[in-house]
């Protein structure tokens, strides 16, 4: 094993039960948002319906703070995140910024004090990940990331159908996502006030394009496009399932389709090397065949397949007349996975996801953007 990997895998190996001084059980939470975007908001509101209470929101673009403080009229607005974390009412944060920011504000957060519900990807590299497990584990504040099939109660039935055999040996996994949503990108202005400077941070600075903003994940200086975005979510449970880490190597294929403007593809296609089975995670934004999420294992007992609706295991050998031996029809809710979160505040227990898993699951999406920019296969001891 390469010493990369081998650093990674120790990393993420060490996870200790949080101890720490909380809110009574019947003490409200509450609450920041940082960053209102459309995904903040709706996590927001079910953080509210769950019982917490909103009393801050920030965002560099002030037409978000004002959208968020409709469901949350007492909130008082920011534009700097740090204004917010100085406020010691504030239990716990929910960040929901772009990527190149996940690192700083969580650090930043749990520095001040706060326990932290962070938005996926983990993080925007291999380093940055390490950075965050080293800083959340110094800290003892409880931290969760929103991958919220580590609490949904379907997909958790599933992985137990794994854990006694039903599939038998698993060679193969093909995880996947397909929807036809591509376009060109809206660069026209944007209605209200940006503060640009702060969306950057980090970030390379450049004159302001609205689409860099409005599609922040689709840009190379932010985010880790849809590799990381969707791939964290579909490869975690392909990892939880088959009790794997991190791949050893990827490689990968994709180009832009249909959204012009963008510079991650819409279209792509990564296959990832683990000791005793192969991952393809494919993505196309451009067709709508099978619509959604899916993932597929295969084993030589029987094969199950995994999306939104549920899950079906049809037993070896495959025929088109088989019906499902198991199967279940469930969504997978957000709310168990908040509801985990004010839990483990209380309890100061470990979360469902926390930022070792949250790591593990993003570290072969990493690798493969890797991939796909250098036009090769490429293997953890070059990261």
């Amino acid at each position: 094993m390469d010493s990369t990997r081998r650093n990674l895998l120790s990393t993420l190996a060490a996870v200790p039960v949080i101890s720490q001084t909380v809110p009574g059980a019947n003490d409200r939470i509450r609450y920041g948002l940082i960053a209102a975007g459309g995904r903040g908001r709706y996590v927001s509101k079910i953080f509210s319906k769950l019982g917490a209470e909103c009393v801050a929101v920030c965002d560099a673009y002030e037409p978000n703070i004002e959208l968020a403080k409709k469901d949350s009229p007492e909130a008082k607005g920011y534009v700097d995140y740090r204004a917010l974390l100085d406020r010691k009412d504030i239990d716990a944060v929910l960040i929901a910024s772009p990527d190149h920011w996940h690192c700083r504000m969580l650090l930043d957060s749990i520095a001040a004090g706060k326990d932290a519900y962070s938005e996926k990807p983990l993080s925007k590299s291999l380093q940055e990940s390490k950075l965050m497990i080293d800083g959340v584990r110094k800290s003892k504040k409880v931290v969760q990331i929103g991958m919220q099939r580590r609490s949904a109660e379907a997909v958790i039935k599933a992985k137990q159908l794994v854990d006694d055999g039903v599939l038998g040996r698993v060679t193969l996994v093909k995880p996947q996502w397909n929807w036809n949503i591509s376009k060109p990108l809206n660069n026209s202005p944007l209605p209200g006030k940006l503060h640009w400077d702060r969306f950057l941070g980090s970030a390379p600075k450049r004159d302001l394009e609205p689409m860099r903003f409005r599609y922040w994940r689709y840009f190379w200086d932010y985010a880790g496009g849809n590799m990381t975005d969707q791939g964290t979510h579909l490869m975690d449970v392909v990892q939880w399932f088959t009790k794997q880490g991190p791949p050893k190597s990827a490689i990968c294929h994709g180009y832009v389709a249909k959204m012009t403007g963008a510079e991650h593809p819409d279209v792509f296609s990564a296959v990832f090397e683990y000791p005793d089975m192969m991952v393809t995670w494919t993505l196309d934004y451009a067709n709508s065949y099978q619509n959604g999420w899916s993932i597929t294992f295969m084993g030589d007992k029987a094969t199950m397949i995994l999306d939104d609706a549920g899950y079906q295991v049809y037993a070896e050998p495959w025929k088109r007349t088989n019906e499902p031996i198991y199967q279940e029809k469930a969504a997978v809710p957000v709310e168990s996975h908040v509801q985990n979160f004010f839990d483990c505040i209380k309890s100061r227990k470990d979360p469902n996801c926390t930022v070792e898993i949250a790591a593990a699951a993003v570290a072969g999406p990493h690798l493969a953007n890797q991939a796909l920019l250098k036009g090769r296969k490429v293997s953890f001891n070059e990261v």
